[in-house]
Parts: structure tokens; C-alpha cells; sequence
């Protein structure tokens, strides 16, 4: 029997749960997806902390806590994978530019600032601003850049 899952319903139900299971740990879900692959349908959360690594034993306990919960919420058989987002993760929201303040990113522009050859840059976010874009600190020469959001073609964390 074929059942329609809607996923945004599903995530919009299940993600308050999610954020404030990971709060309780000290944990911020950075991206969290519901979909099919292959048949199959996989809940996936990436976890981040800005004062620690995230463990095996806190995506561990984020799981159990929320193991109950999303049963009676997510209504087809899912397969639930929690972790971190990983060193150098593409960003995939507008959020991760505030979530990752202070962190180094490498970003990649559709076209070049003004003055400018490059559309690729390593640096440090300074802050976020969803109407102003992004205020970026180059270490090639310590610039201060402000890029708007709508000239951002990718960016991702960028480890030395």
C-alpha cells in the first residue's frame, strides 16, 4: 500500500521538538532533513555546539531523547541518523551564516565585488544580516567585505 507523506507537515511538526531536545544538551540542529532515497525514508539531523565538538554520545542521547517522540509524529517507517555537520560543510540555509559567526568559511561568489578579479575567498564571518548579507573578514589581505546574500553562489566551513 502506497502511503503520501507530506514532508514539510512531518517537519513542521517534528522540528520544535528536535530544537528543543538538542537545547536540553546544549546542542543547535543545523540542518534537518526528511526524505526518500531509494525507498526508504531517512530523518537526518546535523548537530553543532559553539563551545565543543559534538560527540558520538551527544548525538547518541539526542536520539534517545527523542527516539518516543517523533514515532508518533512521523507517520511511515523512517530510518533516524544523527551527527555533526561535518568539518567543511556546504551551508544549505541562510541560518548557517548566523549559527557559524566567528567560524572560517571559504565563499564562493557569482560575481566579483566591485574593485575585485576573485569570486572565491577564505575568511572569517563577522555577522549576518538577512537584508544586508554577509560582513566577512579576508585573510588574504584582513578586508573587511560586505557581500550581499543575493551575490552568494556557496559557501561552506573551511578548516585550515
Amino acid at each position: 500500500m502506497k502511503q503520501d507523506v507530506n514532508r514539510q507537515e512531518v517537519l513542521s511538526a517534528i522540528t520544535p521538538i528536535i530544537e528543543n531536545t538538542a537545547m536540553r544538551y546544549n546542542l543547535i540542529p543545523v540542518e534537518i532533513d526528511f526524505s526518500k532515497e531509494n525507498h526508504r525514508w531517512f530523518l537526518r539531523i546535523f548537530l553543532y555546539s559553539k563551545e565543543r565538538n559534538v560527540t558520538l554520545d551527544d548525538c547518541e542521547n539526542v536520539t534517545r531523547s527523542l527516539e518516543g517522540f517523533l514515532d508518533e509524529l512521523v507517520p511511515v517507517k523512517y530510518y533516524l541518523e544523527v551527527s555533526s555537520p561535518g568539518l567543511e560543510r556546504k551551508f544549505k540555509s541562510e541560518k548557517e551564516f548566523i549559527i557559524f559567526k566567528g567560524r572560517r568559511i571559504s565563499i564562493k561568489l557569482k560575481e566579483p565585488l566591485p574593485n575585485e578579479t576573485e569570486k572565491i575567498f577564505k575568511g572569517e564571518i563577522l555577522d549576518y544580516d538577512v537584508n544586508e548579507g554577509l560582513s566577512f573578514l579576508r585573510f588574504e589581505d584582513g578586508v573587511e567585505l560586505q557581500i550581499p546574500k543575493s551575490n552568494i553562489q556557496s559557501a561552506k566551513l573551511y578548516i585550515d
